[in-house]
């Protein structure tokens, strides 16, 4: 998201450049009530124009940048008007306008611009003054009311930062004043002459002839009745009357009256409030069959009938996914009921409009699943047969509260994408090119996809790397002032609300290291936005101590917004030289790149992080291979890829001096996971880390109109990639109603109080991306040498069986995983030997007589030849035997020796 900024001086010059007059110029601004907003444009030239060039836009609250705008496009004849209408405006504004759009989001104190080919030709209002609640002089006032310009009035205002006077050039009218939009007719636009009464009508007669509804609606996609006065009868299904609602009811065929034709509908949409119907009602109708927008209904509707009360009519069951795009066609206008689970898939329109897009199921860009071209071509087709859009059946935007969830959104209320509703009933109705169904039963959701907290680190790990886009962090002039800035909050109050949620996500997170994207590029001196973000983070969390790179420059590259990188001065610290460059193709589009390397305290395992924001998908200027070229990668995809391969090749340069390996770059690379720049990185060896961990690229950490991918990555080197242990998103952005965010556009007082919370969810638009990484110990010889333990003695029995096992000696392997212990060398014995596991066994004969106490000397000896000391190991040998087989033992031994003694007396009596 961002806001474009054009400055006073800007526009002053602009206007020094415009013609002296115009041919376009800004004819009647009415400010009414509600959604009652619209602008005429006027052509006064005697030839037509083309508007392709012309731009209005809208200045709000005093700011110098332009917040809605639209562009103009066609051709406009000589002396004629263009209407540009609020969308939620009554039927009497829109009937006659040329289009709708959000440039009519103005109120009494908002500025408008026209410019064509960005030279001011005509303004409305003051840009950069905010007037309090309007301008006015003594005849005319910006609020509550219709202005039209003066018939002298023949050329524009073109310097829209001078004082403004609405009655120098304009005539003031009550409030809801639409007589005079889309005639620029003279006498100021004066009311043309009131229409004579009609004459009386005959009244309807329930029963009579009358034209079927499905004769009305036909199997084409547009009536063959358009602009035919009808008469029909049927039972209204849905009660949509109310001012703030669509002012009309839907009526579905009388069970008589359905035709055999699969193709045709039995329902239609009738315009008309004032005469109060009632669901269950038998009505007879006179009107005249329209095509509203492609959407076929009775208008101009002169009678209404009511024949009877109390019926009911049966909804038509509907499933998805759908055959055909067109096949709810033959069911617009009908009460109809999906009985199948749906996921909700779109939010964005919750809070302003009170849209939701449901699915059969979560839907993907097609180039987060699939290759560019006719497959990703092929994944958007499948998405378009798999939804329906609801709607809550008003016209009032920012309703309060809001249709669903029950009983209304809040912070902590929230309905999520991913969340899923059973059953829907309600009217099938067609408008703004999209199928809809207005519930006429409250729809219950269920928080299948419930808020989750940040997620604990991986058993294993031992550091964090984590992305986040922090949405325009802009602090103004960093001491309270200088609001509003060229992007983010308005004002300080914004501000502060902003930094709230961002603080509570990225402390939350709990992340080592952090890369930044959208952060103001103001430098890093006291007041700037990454010091004054740094300070908040260590406010909130005390346990931790952050700090920022520092770049040592007044501004990274030359965009408004920047990447940064902050860490936890008390887990990490910077080795080698914070780098960055904004060598092509970083000198355009791509922002430029930055790194740092880091090593951790604990483990002293070194990496280099590097973020990156690469070129965003809107078209703008884009020509050549820049251009869409259809194949679902949006424009600018070239720039893209080239800037992934040069930050690769920036990467492997070792920009940071640091000759490590262990690589990691974390960004918004705006594009998806199967679109050429994630590919590009992968080549280059720089592979997508979630997408590697999960198997897959269902991950995701962006919802674009209804559609969820990856424009978040992380990518990493293999060294890296073998040391990450859990890699996700978080998902506290992507899935959260906009209207949750910290803005207070668009929101009553109330909802400004109970939309919002500090809280981490919907800080952002993107998702946080967090890598858990498992250092690898780099230990010491002497720290991998295995240890045993000194004067070890064991024992055995004598006379044991060889394989005897005797014991285990007791030695220690700090290295066990890379390194283990693999052999014990043993000497000075061979009666005893010592095998791999470290078990001493009995190899020899074992005799107590012979050796009481066998005395070994040992090693260790590793995989890769580290050998422990030389240690002695004593085996003391138990004897078995008892005193009296020693007594026995010793007599006979003394027999032996005094046998000779004995012969020798014998031969001496001789």
């Amino acid at each position: 998201m961002f806001k474009t900024k054009i400055t006073p001086l800007a526009l002053v010059i602009a206007s020094l450049s415009a013609p002296a007059s115009a041919d376009l110029i800004i004819s009647e601004y009415i400010e009414g009530s509600s959604n009652n907003k619209a602008i005429e444009l006027y052509n006064n030239a005697p030839t037509s124009i083309v508007l392709d060039g012309y731009t209005l836009g809208l200045y709000s609250n005093g700011s110098d940048t332009v917040g809605n705008s639209i562009a103009l496009t066609g051709e406009l004849a000589a002396n004629t008007t263009y209407v540009i209408a609020n969308s939620g405006a009554i039927e009497d504004i829109l009937s006659i306008s040329d289009t709708t759009s959000t440039v009519t989001f103005y109120n009494g104190d908002d500025a408008l611009v026209l410019t064509k080919d960005g030279i001011v030709v005509d303004s409305f209002g003051q840009v950069g003054v905010d007037p309090g609640s309007f301008w006015s002089d003594a005849s005319a006032q910006t609020q509550n009311k219709t202005l039209r310009r003066k018939d002298s009035i023949t050329t524009g205002r073109t310097d829209s930062t001078s004082a403004f006077s609405p009655s120098d050039e304009w005539v003031q009218f009550d409030i809801d004043t639409f007589d005079g939009l889309g005639s620029h007719s003279g006498s100021e636009g004066s009311a043309p002459e009131p229409i004579p009464e009609p004459e009386p009508l005959e009244p309807l007669v329930c029963g009579a002839e009358k034209v079927l509804i499905n004769a009305i609606q036909s199997d084409s996609s547009a009536s063959p009745l358009v602009n035919t006065l009808v008469e029909f009868e049927g039972i209204v299904t849905a009660d949509f009357q109310d001012d703030d609602q669509l002012k009309g009811f839907f009526v579905s065929s009388l069970a008589a009256d359905i035709d055999a034709n699969p193709l045709t509908s039995e329902g239609v949409f009738v315009y008309f409030a004032d005469i109060d119907v009632n669901v269950g009602d038998h009505v007879r109708v006179q009107g005249t069959v329209e095509e509203y927008f492609d959407a076929t209904q009775i208008g101009s509707v002169s009678q209404v009938a009511v024949c009877g009360t109390g019926l009911a009519a049966a909804a038509t069951k509907i499933t998805l996914p759908l055959a055909d795009t067109t096949d709810l066609e033959a069911f617009e206008g009908m009460l109809v009921t999906l009985e199948q689970p749906l996921v909700v898939t779109n939010n964005f329109g919750l809070g302003r409009y009170g849209e939701v897009e449901l699915a059969t199921e979560r839907l993907y860009q097609g180039t987060q699943v699939a290759l560019p071209g006719d497959a990703a071509n092929a994944v958007e087709t499948e998405n378009l047969l798999k939804k329906i859009l609801l709607d809550d059946g008003s016209t009032v935007q920012n309703l309060d509260p809001t249709a669903y969830p029950t009983p209304g959104l809040s912070a902590e209320n929230t309905l999520r994408t991913g969340d899923t509703v059973n059953t829907v009933t309600g009217a099938l109705a067609y408008s703004f090119s999209l199928y809809r169904i207005h519930p006429t039963v409250a729809p219950s959701f269920i928080a299948t996809n419930a808020r989750e907290n940040a997620p604990e680190l991986n058993a294993e790990a031992d550091l964090r790397v984590a992305s986040f886009n922090v949405l325009n962090y802009f602090n103004g002039d960093g001491q309270g002032g200088g609001f509003p800035t060229a992007r983010g909050a308005d004002s300080e109050a914004e501000f502060t609300r902003q930094e709230a949620k961002i603080v509570s996500a990225i402390s939350a997170i709990q992340a080592d290291v952090v890369g930044l994207m959208e952060i103001e590029n103001d430098g890093f001196g006291e007041f700037s936005a990454i010091a004054s973000l740094v300070d908040a983070l260590n406010d909130a969390d005390s346990a931790n101590n952050y700090a920022f790179v520092d770049f040592n420059v007044d501004q990274i590259g030359t965009d408004a917004i920047t990447t940064a990188l902050i860490y936890r001065t008390n887990k990490v610290e910077e080795v080698g030289t914070a780098a960055i460059t904004t060598e092509a193709p970083f000198d355009f589009s791509n922002r430029a790149p930055i790194a740092q390397s880091f090593k951790s305290l604990e483990t002293d395992e070194v990496f280099t992080v590097a973020v990156s924001h690469l070129k965003s998908k809107s078209c703008g200027s884009a020509s050549g291979n820049n251009a869409d070229s259809g194949d679902g990668q949006g424009c600018w995809n070239e720039i893209r890829t080239e800037g992934a391969n040069a930050f690769a090749n920036w990467l492997d340069s070792k920009p940071t001096g640091v000759d490590d390996e262990d690589t990691i770059l974390v960004g918004d690379m705006n594009a998806y996971a199967m679109e050429d720049p994630i590919r590009a990185f992968a080549d280059k060896g720089y592979k997508n880390v979630v997408a590697e961990i999960d198997g897959d690229t269902l991950g995701y950490s962006y919802s674009f109109s209804g559609r969820a991918g990856s424009l978040d990555h992380a990518v990493a080197t293999q060294s890296l990639l073998s040391k990450i242990v859990a890699a996700t998103d978080w998902h506290i952005n992507a899935d959260e109603p906009i209207s949750l965010d910290y803005n207070v556009e668009f929101k009553s007082e109330g909802q400004q109080s109970s939309l919002y919370s500090e809280s981490a969810y919907r800080a952002s638009d993107h998702d946080p991306v967090i890598i858990d990484i498992k250092s690898e110990i780099t230990l010491t010889p002497e720290e991998q040498t295995p240890v045993i333990k000194a004067d070890q003695v064991f024992a055995v029995d004598e006379n044991s069986a060889i394989g005897t096992i005797i014991g285990t000696l007791d030695f220690s392997d700090p290295n066990a995983d890379e390194s283990p212990v693999v052999k014990f060398i043993t000497s000075d014995n061979d009666s005893v030997s010592i095998n791999n596991q470290g078990q001493l066994i009995v190899a020899g004969e074992i005799d107590y007589e012979f050796e009481n106490r066998i005395t070994l000397t040992v090693q260790a000896q590793d995989s890769v030849g580290n050998l422990s000391n030389v240690e002695k190991v004593a085996v003391k040998v138990n004897n078995l035997r008892s005193d009296d087989d020693n007594d026995a033992g010793s007599l006979l031994w003394l027999s032996l020796l005094l046998a000779p003694l004995s012969i020798v007396r014998r031969f001496k009596k001789k």
